[in-house]
C-alpha cells in the first residue's frame, strides 16, 4: 500500500454489522449526527470524519411512489457510523428518462453531503457496459473529493466468472483489490466483496451486502452495504472505497 498509511494484515471482518444504541448525540431534522471532527491538515474538507471510522453502514431510503408504481426515483442513502450516528447523506444526481430507460446500468453522479451542508465527495460513473463478458468496455467510477478534484479511481477487472475491481488512486497506482463471490445473489445471507492488499496476498477490508429480509428483498431494489477498512488508511482512499460500495 505504500504511502497510504496502512498495514496490510490479515484480519477478520465480521459477516453483519451490529449498530449499538446511542445516547446523548445531537440531532437535526431527527437524524442522529456524528459530532463535527477537527479540522486535519492536508485533508480534503469533510473527511475528517473518516479519520475516526473503520466502518461505514450505507442504508439505501424506502422511496414510496417506486414501490407503489415502479418508478425510478433517484437513490438516497444514509451513511453512518458504528454507532448509528449518520456521518453523510448521499444522494443520486441522475435525469428522469436516464433512469428509467438504462435502469441499473445507468450513468449517474452520486453526491455525498455532511452535517453541515456541504459537498464533500462526488462519485461520477459514465455510462458503460454492465456485461463482464465484453472485457472492452467495463464499469469504471471517478470519485472528486472535494467536487472537482479527483482522488481515485474504481475499475472493473475482467474475469471470466468472478466480480473483480481494482482500487487506484488519483495517478492511476493501483493500491488495493476487491474480489466478490461467483454467484451474487444468495438467500438469507450476507454477500461479502473481500478488499486485499495489491499482491492479493492479505484481507485488508470488506464490502458487504446485507440480506434485508424477504419481503424488501422481493419487492424493492433497495439495499444495505456495511464497509470496514483499516482505521490507518488514508481518507481519501476511504472515500474511493466508498465509491467502491456505490459501482458494487
Amino acid at each position: 500500500a505504500g504511502n497510504y498509511g496502512f498495514q496490510a494484515q490479515p484480519m477478520g471482518v465480521p459477516g453483519g454489522f451490529v449498530v449499538p444504541p446511542v445516547q446523548n448525540q445531537p440531532t437535526m431534522d431527527g437524524a442522529i449526527w456524528m459530532p463535527i471532527p477537527p479540522s486535519i491538515p492536508n485533508c480534503p474538507p469533510g473527511l475528517e470524519y473518516l479519520t475516526q471510522i473503520d466502518q461505514i453502514l450505507i442504508h439505501q431510503q424506502l422511496e414510496l411512489l417506486e414501490i407503489v408504481t415502479g418508478f425510478e426515483e433517484n437513490n438516497k442513502y444514509e451513511l453512518k457510523n458504528a454507532l448509528g450516528q449518520r456521518v453523510y447523506f448521499a444522494a443520486e444526481d441522475t435525469d428522469c428518462l436516464t433512469r428509467n430507460c438504462c435502469g441499473p446500468a445507468r450513468p449517474f453522479t452520486i453526491r455525498i453531503i455532511d452535517n453541515l451542508g456541504r459537498e464533500v465527495i462526488t462519485l461520477q460513473r459514465p455510462l458503460r457496459c454492465s456485461d463482464c463478458c465484453c472485457p472492452c468496455c467495463l464499469q469504471e467510477l471517478e470519485v472528486q473529493a472535494p467536487p472537482g478534484t479527483t482522488v481515485g479511481y474504481v475499475v472493473q477487472n475482467w474475469h471470466v466468472c468472478l466480480p473483480r475491481f481494482t482500487i487506484q488512486d488519483e495517478k492511476r497506482t493501483d493500491i488495493l483489490k476487491i474480489t466478490g463471490p461467483c454467484v451474487v445473489c444468495r438467500c438469507c445471507e450476507d454477500i461479502n466483496f473481500e478488499v486485499k492488499s495489491v499482491d492479493e496476498t492479505c484481507t485488508v477490508g470488506r464490502i458487504s451486502k446485507q440480506w434485508t429480509g424477504f419481503v424488501r428483498e422481493v419487492f424493492t431494489d433497495t439495499d444495505n452495504f456495511g464497509i470496514s477498512f483499516p482505521m490507518d488508511l488514508d481518507v481519501k482512499m476511504k472515500a474511493v472505497m466508498i465509491g467502491a460500495c456505490f459501482l458494487i
